[in-house]
C-alpha cells in the first residue's frame, strides 16, 4: 500500500508525519520502521508520527509515535508540533485545537509566525509513575554505574527522563553516558538522558540521548524535563530558553498541576510516498 507522508523538522529533530485520518493503512512494522527511518533506504526520520481520526469529536486527531529503531514511545514534543503544523496548514482546523496522544490530551496553538506552542501535560515526579526504582520521591537521586556515581533528576513528561547538570555540554561524554544510563536497572522502561548546563535563570544548554534513537538534534520532552527539574531545584525561572544542537525552544511552567508549555518551530522539508 502506498502511503503519503510529510517530512518536517522541529528544532532539527527529523519528523515524518503520516496523516491517516481518512486512510486504512496500518502503522509500519518494526522492520519497516527501521528501513524507512534510515536515509539510505527510506525517507529517514528520528520519529514517525502516525495520525488518525479520534473517536471523540473533542479532538482534532490522535497520534502514535514510533522511533526509527522500530520501538513505540509515549510522547514527542517536537513531533506533536509538526503534527499541529500539518493539520493547521491543511485547513479545516482552527489555529488552536486539541490532539489525543498516548500520554493524554495535548493542546496546540499555531501562531501567525509559524511557531507552535503545545501543552505537554503536568510533570510526574513520583518514582513509580515515571517509572523509576526508588524508595521515595526526591529532587535528586544518585545513580551508580561501575565505579562512577551520578547526581540526577528524574521526571516523566509522558515518557521517562533523567537529567544531569554538567559544566560544558560540548565536552560531556554523551555517546558513552547516554546509552549506559538509558538502560540503567533503575529505569524499568529505560529513559531519555538529558545533559544540561544552566547558564543563568532564563537560559540553559542541552543535549539529549533519546532511547531508541541515540543523540538527536533536539528533544522537546527532554527540554521540558530539563527545565521543570531545574525549576524544582530553584535554579530556573518560569520561562526558560533552551538551546539545543538543532536550535532553540522556550519552555514555561507555573508549577503545581499546571501544564508545561513548549514553544518552537515546525519546518517543512519534503512530501513523498512510501510503500508499506
Amino acid at each position: 500500500m502506498n502511503v503519503a507522508y510529510t517530512k518536517m523538522h522541529g528544532t532539527g529533530n527529523q519528523i515524518l508525519v503520516v496523516d491517516q485520518r481518512n486512510g486504512a493503512a496500518l502503522p509500519p512494522s518494526p522492520h519497516e520502521l527501521r528501513v524507512l527511518g534510515n536515509e539510505e533506504t527510506g525517507p529517514g526520520f528520528d520519529q514517525l508520527m502516525w495520525v488518525t481520526a479520534a473517536d471523540d469529536p473533542a479532538f482534532a486527531a490522535s497520534y502514535r509515535i514510533f522511533n526509527n529503531d522500530g520501538s513505540e514511545v509515549e510522547q514527542c514534543g517536537n513531533g506533536v508540533r509538526c503534527v499541529a503544523s500539518v493539520l493547521a496548514n491543511q485547513g479545516g482546523h482552527p489555529q488552536a485545537f486539541t490532539l489525543l496522544s498516548p500520554a493524554g490530551a495535548i493542546e496546540a496553538r499555531v501562531d501567525d509566525d509559524g511557531l507552535v506552542a503545545v501543552s505537554m501535560g503536568t510533570p510526574e515526579f513520583e518514582p513509580a509513575q515515571i517509572p523509576f526504582v526508588a524508595d521515595k520521591r526526591a529532587d535528586r537521586y544518585t545513580l551508580e554505574s561501575g565505579d562512577e556515581k551520578f547526581e540526577v533528576c528524574v521526571v516523566s513528561m509522558g515518557n521517562p527522563h533523567c537529567v544531569l547538570h554538567v559544566d560544558d555540554v560540548d565536552r560531556t561524554r554523551v555517546d558513552e553516558l547516554g546509552p549506559m544510563l538509558a538502560q540503567h536497572a533503575r529505569f524499568p522502561q529505560s529513559a531519555n538522558i538529558g545533559f544540561a548546563r544552566i547558564r543563568d535563570r532564563g537560559n540553559i544548554d542541552l543535549r539529549v540521548f533519546e532511547r531508541g534513537v541515540g543523540e538527536t538534534a533536539a528533544c522537546g520532552t527532554g527540554a521540558c524535563a530539563a527545565v521543570v527539574t531545574g525549576q524544582v531545584l530553584g535554579l530556573l525561572d518560569e520561562a526558560v530558553d533552551v538551546r539545543l544542537p538543532g536550535g532553540q525552544v522556550v519552555v514555561s511552567w507555573r508549577g503545581g498541576s499546571e501544564p508545561v508549555w513548549l514553544t518552537g518551530n515546525a519546518e517543512f522539508i519534503a512530501e513523498g510516498i512510501m510503500s508499506l
